[in-house]
């Protein structure tokens, strides 16, 4: 090794921390009587993990616990997951209130106390609801082989689960926590749901990846949606300066009982699908249906082509010649289901 690295960082780090200074929104921009407190991500995540841990003993533990000590091991847990949150939340809402100009420290402590005790006290109603989620999984997904598997395995689960815990806080108005929640789960499942959606029971999402779910979507009750679905908004109205407008309703309702197949995209605040409708792979949609509606793309017609060159329809007796046609069989390919069919478990 050649190069004096001490040398080089005595030059870099200064102008590193000349940089912070003029951050004033950055994490550790902090004033210097109050040193670099802000927890960084990984203490959220960690918060997250216990929460989630105490809601489920035994499933995500490195050491089993004993029936006769489950109320003190999760007496131990709790307490300690409220002291660190309350303190991450006030730090997050002390960086808010900097951005105001007065910060009343003792305010900040006081609200985070408060937040994490309302959490605490929802936990309970919290598990009820995803016990339902775990029970429509299970129902839902032919290859579950038991409610087990779905706690521990199912990407879909894990990200709702999350999100049940980030929407309280949300609800709360407590800034950053909730959104840094919900990006770990976005990305450990490739699921993305904004901490600000309400979501209602028994809801599944199964595969997963790229389903995004936008802030002021509302979602009922039994709600099954398949990989590649968004529920976004139509577009972004913008004030005289040219500015987004922040705090409006853009994204769309669902009804209970809907089934939304993969990569359906549903767009806008005004946009309403009703109870016990199924909307179909791949559909576009931008405005409401009515309750028991099912929606889908007219079946497109491949062309395939053989070895010799031959050109034929799918469906056709020309495109399978060397399959047998069996009697009383239908065409799959001129009898695809209106969600597009899914992958084979």
């Amino acid at each position: 090794m050649t190069t004096d690295w001490k040398r080089t960082l005595a030059d870099l780090v200064p102008r590193l921390i000349e940089g912070l200074s003029r951050c004033g929104d950055c994490p550790v921009a902090a004033r210097a009587d109050k040193g670099l407190c802000l927890s960084g991500q990984q203490a959220v995540h960690d918060v997250l993990r216990r929460l989630i841990a105490a809601l489920f003993p035994g499933c995500h533990e490195t050491q089993p616990v004993a029936p006769d000590g489950l109320e003190r091991h999760l007496n131990e847990r709790l307490a300690s997951v409220a002291e660190d949150l309350s303190c991450q939340i006030a730090h997050a809402l002390d960086r808010e209130a900097r951005g105001g100009g007065a910060i009343d420290a003792e305010a900040c402590a006081r609200r985070a106390d408060a937040a994490v005790a309302r959490l605490l006290d929802a936990l309970p109603e919290v598990q009820r609801v995803l016990h339902m989620d775990i029970e429509a999984g299970y129902e839902g997904d032919p290859a579950a082989r038991s409610t087990m598997e779905v706690v521990m395995s199912y990407p879909g689960f894990f990200a709702i689960a999350v999100h049940r815990i980030a929407h309280i806080l949300y609800k709360e108005g407590i800034p950053l926590i909730p959104r840094v929640m919900s990006e770990h789960a976005h990305s450990l499942t490739g699921i993305d749901i904004h901490p600000g959606a309400a979501i209602g029971p028994a809801f599944f999402i199964d595969h997963g990846t790229g389903v995004v779910i936008g802030e002021t979507a509302v979602i009922g009750a039994r709600v099954k949606l398949y990989q590649g679905v968004t529920l976004g908004a139509l577009s972004f109205p913008k004030d005289e300066q040219g500015r987004l407008i922040k705090g409006i309703k853009r994204h769309p309702n669902v009804g209970d009982d809907v089934i939304i197949y993969a990569g359906a995209t549903i767009l806008g605040g005004d946009t309403t699908i009703g109870r016990h409708s199924v909307i179909g792979g791949n559909v576009w949609l931008t405005h409401s249906v009515p309750p028991h509606s099912t929606v889908y793309n007219r079946q497109p017609r491949p062309v395939i082509r053989n070895s010799a060159g031959t050109k034929a329809a799918a469906g056709s007796a020309a495109s399978a010649p060397c399959a047998e046609r069996v009697p009383g069989v239908q065409d799959t390919a001129s009898a695809a289901p209106p969600g597009g069919g899914q992958p084979a478990r």
